[in-house]
This record gives structure tokens, sequence and C-alpha cells, in this order.
């Protein structure tokens, strides 16, 4: 049976390429980006089934709008794909308050402002999916990176909440966690902080160097088959609550999560002995 989706971020990568897949098998697609004439191309090869509008997730105000006249005209909405987002490279202390403050509110504001928009929608229509594309991001970090983790971990709080919140009203949602993939996330819709001298020999200019070296090819994630992975989760009955995608995100998440709770294990005594006394 088709669906129909609403995907932000439509203009390249995942987003892009989910859109493609989709209506290539017949579903319907809402597609937002920033840049209407990107999806150009795509709404003359598949004419109505493709629903698209300009849309810029900073804004509150037109996040709401557009939700509402794609949940208007379309009728029934099944799957959201909450997919826009960028990455924001530089140390903590190499980053500007209004990066910082840019990266907070696309990828983890805006894509809150979007999940809470189409919360009422889905409820009255009797259920729904959810898709966040977080990263591994969500769960690992690493140095020149601290920001964008920052957003990754807040997004992944704001869902682990969200799920048992909407679960009786049929809504499902899924943390897609893609490693390094070969789209452009790292190119030039990236951003990037001014580098300080002092951490060219560190971990951080050591990461930027290997980065400048190895480009797309330091990634091993195909977009087009992430994508089709992200399709098979959304058509299963029930959702993961977690999709780690490719062989980089599955090691470095297996390799974090056992650390952590090896660290855990450490520390039970302790835990224990701060107790109020019975």
């Amino acid at each position: 049976m088709n669906k129909t989706w609403l995907i932000t971020g439509t203009s390249g990568g995942f987003g892009r390429a989910l859109a493609e897949q989709l209506l290539a098998r017949g579903d319907r697609v809402a597609a937002t980006t920033r840049k209407l004439s990107a999806l150009g191309e795509l709404a003359v090869r598949f004419g109505d089934r493709l629903w698209r509008s300009e849309l810029d997730i900073t804004d509150n105000a037109a996040i709401g709008f557009v939700v509402d006249k794609a949940f208007a005209d379309l009728g029934r909405i099944d799957v959201v794909v909450s997919n826009a987002g960028y990455g924001l490279f530089g140390a903590a202390e190499e980053v500007s308050d209004e990066q910082l403050l840019r990266q907070l509110d696309v990828n983890l504001l805006g894509s809150m402002r979007l999940v809470r928009a189409v919360l009422p929608h889905l409820r009255a229509q009797g259920g729904g999916r959810i898709l966040q594309v977080s990263s591994v991001g969500g769960q690992v970090a690493y140095p020149s990176l601290s920001v964008y983790h920052a957003s990754k971990w807040g997004i992944e709080g704001f869902i682990e909440a969200l799920i048992p919140e909407v679960a009786a009203f049929g809504i499902q949602a899924t943390l897609v966690e893609p490693g390094g993939a070969r789209t452009d996330w790292a190119g030039s819709s990236a951003e990037r902080a001014q580098p300080l001298p002092a951490y060219e020999e560190s971990t951080v200019g050591a990461m930027r160097r290997r980065m400048a070296a190895a480009g797309l090819q330091a990634f091993r994630g195909d977009p087009q088959k992430i994508a089709k992975a992200m399709i098979a989760c959304a058509d299963q009955p029930q959702a993961p609550r977690r999709l780690a995608l490719g062989s980089d995100a599955y090691e470095a998440l297996h390799s974090a999560l056992f650390a952590r709770l090896t660290a855990l294990e450490e520390q039970k005594a302790i835990a224990l002995s701060t107790d109020v006394d019975v």
C-alpha cells in the first residue's frame, strides 16, 4: 500500500535520495527545502505526487503553516522524516556564538519544532510514524564536532522521551543513526569555525588534516542504501527505537556503549553507597 511522506531537507543527501526512491515506487511526497528550484526536476518527472514547499526550519511560524497546509492538501501523512540539518566543524572554543546558536537552532530546535507541529495532525488521524535523522554522533563524540554533537545528543533525548508520550495515540518514532556517508554533509553544506593556532597540534587539528586528505573516501555509507533502509524501517509495523546505518556506525556505537557500560559497572559500589540510609 502506497504511503504519503513529509520530508524536510530534500535538496540533497538523504532527503533527496528518500524523495526519489519513494516517488519512483509510487508514494506521495511532501518535500520541503530552502530552495524550491532544487526540486524542479522531480516535479517534472512525478507531477502531482510531489508536493513542494520552501521551508526554513528555524522559522517557527513557517513550520506551522507548511505542516498545516501539507496535511490539508494531502489529507493524510503516514511518515514524517525530520531530516534538515548540517554539520559544524570546530573545537568548542573556536566556534563563534552565532555559529553555536545557529547549529542548535537548525539541528535541535528545528527538529523539535517540526515534531511538535506534526503531532496534533498525527493524533487526529489516529497515528503515524516519525523518522528523526540523528547520527552516530548522537551517541558517540569526536573532537572538532562538539557543538554538532550537542545538537544530536539533544535531539536523541527529546525523541527518547517522546516515544512513550505518544505511544497511546498510535504514533511511533525512530532515531536514525547513520555513520559517515558520501553526501555533501562535510563539504559545501557544512560550516567551519575559524581555526585557532593553539589547536593545530591537538586532536582537533589532526581531525581536520585527516578529513582534508581523505575527502569523501573517508566515509563508507552509500546514501541510496541508507535511504532504502530508512524506507524499509518505516514499512515495518513496529518501529525500532534506533536504526544504526553503516558499518562504521555499528562499530563506533558498539565500542562506545560497551565502554560506557563497563565504566558504569565499575562505579556500581559508589552509586549504591550514596542512597539514604534505611
